[in-house]
């Protein structure tokens, strides 16, 4: 060998573009040589058929997320329908125990007011006894003293 490897070879035809050219349009002459390269590079190239797959692919996620979204929507509505109609009953349902409770303290309090009323008039009952029994007495001890500072 006179010193030709490969790699020489590759780092000739990179510093001489002339002959790289020459190199390429011989490949390209060559139809078993055309066919491996086409063959090579359509595997990178995507086909009218790979873009109606993946057009077609896409359009049936779309239409599935469509879907599926439509159907969360609709299970978010109906969830919130229980939600809010079990909070109207919950709320219905409190309402009604705090207006019992209202109802049941109205009466408390008005047997309290009836109580206090009777008391007051017991009040009034004893303070006209305390003062009818113990007026005399009072009138009498005065007078005793009223005599005793006039005749003593």
């Amino acid at each position: 060998m006179d010193g030709l490897s490969a790699e020489r070879i590759v780092e000739l035809f990179e510093k001489d573009v002339g002959s790289r050219k020459r190199l390429a349009e011989l490949l390209v002459v060559e139809p078993d040589v055309r066919l491996a390269i086409i063959n090579a590079l359509i595997r990178d190239v995507a086909t009218k058929e790979d873009i109606e797959k993946l057009r077609a692919a896409t359009k049936e996620d779309i239409e599935n997320l469509r879907k599926a979204t439509k159907e969360d929507i609709e299970n978010l509505r109906k969830a919130t329908k229980e939600d809010i109609e079990n909070l109207r009953k919950t709320t219905k349902e409190d309402i009604g125990r705090l207006e019992a409770r209202i109802n049941s303290l109205d009466v408390r309090i008005d047997g309290l007011e009836a109580r206090i009323s009777r008391l007051e008039g017991q009040m009034s009952l004893f303070v006209k006894l305390f003062i009818a029994f113990n007026l005399p007495i009072l009138l009498g001890i005065v007078g005793m003293l009223l005599k005793l500072v006039f005749t003593g």
